[in-house]
């Protein structure tokens, strides 16, 4: 084999198509265009237009509205937690916050704070301390011997209302 003779696979490699190259082409003249009007010129993009009624996202009525001060939370279950704990990602005698969380891979990015959620068995004794958690998840976590504090949200909205 020589360097000359190396070549592609076959079909690794396709041919760009190229438009408006004669009749014979099957795509020559018009280009693939179709003829006339504004969808055959450059740089047309009408994508709600409806040749002047009023376009249906117009028509239809505005429908409610987005909460800024909206708080998106990371959820972790009892059963993740037992697992980390198991796994010997998470520590069980230190505290277990945000940051641990995060350290020990079971959340990715600290959004507004953690929530703990019910599902699954927890045999660990942790100290959590986070934005939330459920009736379940609490009565679950000092059943295990262990503790849980709620964090007091942040006056933030508070300060934009001022």
């Amino acid at each position: 084999m020589k360097l000359s003779e190396i070549t592609d696979r076959p079909g690794s490699r396709k041919a760009r198509r190229r438009v408006g190259r004669g009749i014979g082409s099957g795509r020559g003249k018009t280009g693939g265009r179709g003829v006339k009007g504004q969808k055959a010129r450059s740089g047309v993009a009408v994508k709600g237009f409806e040749g002047g009624q009023m376009p249906l996202h117009r028509r239809l009525p505005k429908r409610g509205f987005k909460n800024i001060f909206r708080k998106t939370f990371n959820e972790v279950s009892l059963g993740r937690l037992q697992e980390a704990v198991d796994a010997g990602k998470l520590d069980a005698g230190a505290a277990v916050d945000v940051a641990a969380l995060v350290k020990a891979g079971i959340l990715r990015r600290v959004k507004d704070g953690v929530r703990v959620l019910g599902d699954g068995e927890l045999k660990a004794k942790l100290a959590m301390t986070v934005a939330g958690a459920s009736k379940s998840a609490v009565e679950a976590i000092e059943k295990a011997g262990g503790s849980v504090t709620i964090l007091a949200p942040k006056p933030e909205a508070d300060e934009k209302a001022a």
